[in-house]
């Protein structure tokens, strides 16, 4: 389930880290908060126009760490709100997620979905 203070979050500016780890050690990419969308079951949908690097690491490691935050939102000691994601993902070239992203960015080349399998508000 998703935290009505992440969903408030994502409505914010902010940037977003992604870090995977593949046969050639840890990467990180980022994205905008404002471009993830969250699916009916609760999965993070997030454009990929390019990060070729995260998709070979998820091939061959799903798991996946995300943060993000915003200082325009409440936390837990005062202003600025922020979490940690834990998860799995998968790149999808096709489908409804797919389709639902491609109709907002059209320079999306695939979907990264993420299903989180903890989401904890760090700050």
């Amino acid at each position: 389930m998703i935290p009505e203070k992440l969903l408030e979050i994502l409505k914010q500016d902010g940037i977003v880290a992604i870090a995977t780890l593949g046969q050639e050690g840890p990467h990180m990419v980022n994205t905008w908060n404002s471009y993830i969308r969250i699916s009916a079951d609760g999965r993070l949908l997030i454009p990929a126009g390019y990060m070729h690097r995260t998709e070979a690491n998820i091939t061959f490691n799903p798991e996946v760490l995300i943060t993000l935050g915003s200082s325009k939102v409440q936390g837990l000691h005062g202003p600025g709100a922020g979490f940690l994601i834990k998860g799995k993902a998968a790149f999808i070239t096709s489908g409804p997620d797919f389709d639902l992203l491609k109709s907002k960015f059209d320079w999306l080349r695939a979907t990264l979905a993420v299903t989180p399998d903890t989401v904890t508000q760090t700050w």
